[in-house]
């Protein structure tokens, strides 16, 4: 990241007030955000505000059953349109590739490692996903992982599994779980790396659109905030998570879509794989894309529109199908 910044004017301003979620991972990376730019900007003044969204306070219905849309983002980026906050901290996956008119995407992050990780019951130390007892439980709120895992592990079961990081620790060890899935990143961050049982290879699980980044959203036209923002922009980050998140927005898939995505970028090459997976997990629709960085988001499209062609169409139209009937089968 860069280690100067250039001179900002804050017009009529005092304190830039930064929305946050209240959980305890979103309040690490909205301090992290606050305190690098208090090292950029002495100068000025931050204010971290806190909030609870739609899907914080919804534990007890899977997400797949209570829509995407804004789940984790409206209540946030009410407070900007209102000029309340001036910009909103997100994990990027959480947020929506379309955004509410008169906010946008101002920055995005240097990534933390984006893979999925199994947190183990300490009575399988000595196990891994493959070599789990048949029938054992595995925890996951999110349709990707769930489709990926019953595609290579039919011999396990699966549970849905909803909270905050510490509430689903705590579940695992008190409410029948095996093992559960959670993100590398999210445990990294709250210094639980010794949790990591089982890093899951892009072979087995691949990660969701965003995963491992942070999203910083803000007005747009914004220009002193914008400005303000460049010094933690991260350039290889934005053009992999750019190809992601136009992969799913041509894709038109969130949370009650099985998608999943791994990038990398290598000298001028930035190669984007991305899948869509039926709920079952008996077909997995996957391919790869290459070409510059600059082009990111057309490589994003054409990716997508290669996996509508060779089979995911037909289980998006599926997916689609069953979430309009008027009782739709369980997803979770």
């Amino acid at each position: 990241m860069p280690t100067t910044a250039s001179p900002v004017v804050i017009s009529s301003r005092r304190t830039i007030r930064i929305v946050s979620r209240k959980s305890q991972l979103a309040l690490i990376q909205t301090h992290w955000v606050r305190d690098e730019l208090q090292r950029h900007f002495p100068d000025l003044g931050f204010e971290v505000v806190t909030m609870e969204t739609h899907g914080d306070k919804v534990l007890d219905v899977s997400l797949s059953k209570i829509g995407d849309k804004g789940l984790f983002t409206q209540e946030l980026e009410d407070s900007m349109l209102q000029g309340d906050s001036d910009f909103a901290v997100h994990s990027l996956k959480d947020l929506p590739t379309r955004l509410p008119q008169g906010l946008m995407l101002g920055c995005i992050t240097e990534r933390e490692n984006p893979a999925d990780a199994l947190v183990i019951h300490p009575r399988h130390r000595d196990r891994t996903l493959a070599t789990l007892p048949e029938g054992s439980v595995i925890g996951t709120s999110s349709l990707r992982r769930l489709a990926q895992l019953r595609h290579h592990y039919p011999h396990l079961s699966f549970k849905d599994i909803r909270g905050n990081l510490n509430t689903r620790l705590r579940k695992l060890e008190e409410e029948g779980y095996d093992g559960i899935i959670l993100a590398v990143a999210g445990l990294l961050r709250m210094e639980m790396g010794d949790r990591i049982h089982e890093t899951l290879a892009p072979a087995i699980s691949l990660h969701a659109v965003g995963q491992g980044a942070l999203g910083i959203e803000c007005r747009q036209g914004d220009q002193d905030i914008l400005t303000l923002l460049q010094v933690l922009s991260h350039p290889a980050t934005t053009a992999r998570c750019l190809a992601e998140r136009a992969l799913l927005r041509e894709l038109e898939g969130g949370c009650q879509v099985p998608i999943g995505v791994n990038t990398s970028l290598e000298g001028d090459t930035l190669t984007l794989t991305g899948l869509v997976a039926s709920l079952d997990g008996q077909r997995l629709i996957k391919d790869s894309i290459q070409g510059p960085p600059d082009q990111a988001e057309t490589l994003g499209t054409r990716l997508a529109q290669q996996l509508r062609r060779q089979g995911a169409q037909a289980i998006l139209d599926e997916i689609l199908a069953a979430e309009r009937a008027p009782n739709p089968p369980g997803q979770g």
